[in-house]
């Protein structure tokens, strides 16, 4: 393991602001799961962190449960039996969370709907509308 987290070649965490905590994990299973502390729960501060201003934005921009008001991110994975896979689970999905924060968002360029699509939709309309008036009762005509 090296000194840092790397997120991507160019950013990366020193391993010192993550903080790792091996749990006990819920749910049942038996004696082996109540003896054992084989969940791993990762805590997050983003505000003391060494990410620069631009990236802790996005991160309290990102709209995810796992990030706290206060700037905390805490994500506990225990899907496995072994601690050793929980914690690469853990880190994957703190990776997961931290690309997903910090990709680019795409501008949406307005576009207009094309003739083919115009005319498809009028002639939807005019079938819909010739089905709607099949239903009702027919009114006597003024002669």
């Amino acid at each position: 393991m090296g000194e840092a987290f790397y997120i991507s070649p160019q950013l990366s965490i020193p391993w010192s602001e993550i903080e790792l905590s091996a749990v006990r994990s819920s749910g049942p299973g038996g004696q082996h799961a109540n003896k054992t502390s084989s969940a791993v729960q990762l805590r997050f501060f983003i505000p003391s962190s060494s990410l620069g201003e631009f990236h802790k934005t996005r991160l309290f921009a990102h709209s995810d449960s796992r990030i706290s008001e206060n700037g905390m991110i805490v994500i506990k994975a225990q899907d496995h039996r072994s601690q050793h896979r929980n914690r690469q689970d853990v880190l994957d999905r703190f990776q997961a969370l931290l690309r997903a924060a910090f990709r680019p968002t795409v501008k949406r360029r307005p576009t207009r709907p094309s003739y083919g699509v115009k005319k498809r939709r009028a002639k939807a309309k005019a079938e819909h509308s010739e089905r709607k008036a099949a239903r009702s009762k027919l009114k006597p005509r003024d002669y």
